[in-house]
């Protein structure tokens, strides 16, 4: 039996095997706390990987508004940057990465991050981080629908026609209910198929189906406190882009690694489980050898 195991540790693990050594666990508000006082002990401890892994937030946000104030489609900024929320949870593989070695006793650098690339399961992340780049799209197109409904295709004359049209009308106030109504269905449906999802599968080599099911038994058995843990998301979300979205370099590694912690919170591995060898170190290279270590072969072949 434990050569069963050691054959199937680096690999996708059958969902029966992942199951059968978890337990969840019924967490309150004072877990949710311990997983951000965690994840701000693992942001102060390697802070440079904020503006590595982070910095496209903060950009991506600019970047964003600009197209948005250039091109007239104002209505969309929003939508645009409440979306992150959706993509977050894979946007922080690497902060994950960190947060388990440190739990392993490790000191690692930012750069360790990078190791999430050769997990066996990162196949699976991948893909639950397709499903959740759909929602996004979804969630973008859905408002931009719910927006025509309300004012037509006729973009707003600026900013101030902008503001004027969504909070001083009638249809305007409709449209803010409306679309926090959906927006939040969205939200609602990422949190609850992503809170564990990414940290099981870096720690145990889940498939993304038995991570989403783990984490909706995790919802299940804590609908309050997972509920809780939401709105501290969105609120740290939406301090996070004040002043134009740098506040996200520190909320958004902050809470990926919390979501390490909270996985920790909610979920037991049995003693008996089988263990997860983690992949080897690869070795250092030299700073002298660039650029030649990008090419391994060459040093192979003996060029």
């Amino acid at each position: 039996m434990a050569t069963t195991h050691s054959n199937v540790a680096s690999h996708v693990r059958p969902a029966g095997d992942v199951a059968a050594e978890i337990t969840i666990r019924t967490i309150d508000v004072s877990s949710l706390m311990r997983a951000l006082r965690l994840g701000w002990d693992d942001f102060k401890a390697v802070p440079s990987h904020a503006v590595m892994l982070c910095a496209i937030y903060p950009v991506l946000g600019l970047v964003l508004a600009r197209a948005v104030f250039g091109y007239a489609v104002l209505p969309l900024l929003f939508p645009l940057a409440a979306g992150f929320a959706l993509l977050g949870p894979f946007a922080a593989l690497g902060l994950y990465e960190l947060s388990s070695r440190r739990d392993r006793g490790e000191e690692p650098s930012a750069w360790d991050a990078l190791d999430v690339l050769r997990s066996p399961s990162f196949g699976s992340m991948l893909g639950l981080g397709t499903l959740l780049l759909a929602l996004f799209v979804t969630w973008v197109a859905t408002a931009q629908a719910i927006y025509v409904s309300v004012f037509g295709y006729g973009g707003a004359a600026g900013v101030g026609d902008f503001l004027h049209r969504v909070l001083t009308t009638p249809q305007g106030w409709w449209l803010i209910a409306v679309g926090c109504g959906a927006g939040f269905a969205f939200a609602l449906l990422a949190l609850c198929l992503s809170i564990v999802s990414f940290p099981l599968m870096l720690d145990r080599h889940a498939g993304a189906l038995d991570a989403m099911t783990t984490s909706l038994r995790v919802v299940a058995q804590n609908p309050v406190p997972v509920a809780i843990w939401g709105l501290i998301v969105a609120v740290l979300l939406v301090v996070g882009t004040i002043p134009f979205f740098l506040g996200l370099t520190v909320v958004i590694p902050v809470l990926g690694h919390a979501t390490w912690h909270l996985y920790r919170e909610a979920i037991a591995v049995h003693p008996d489980a089988v263990t997860i060898v983690p992949p080897p170190a690869r070795p250092s290279k030299p700073a002298a050898d660039f650029p030649a270590n990008l090419f391994p072969w060459r040093s192979r072949d003996g060029m």
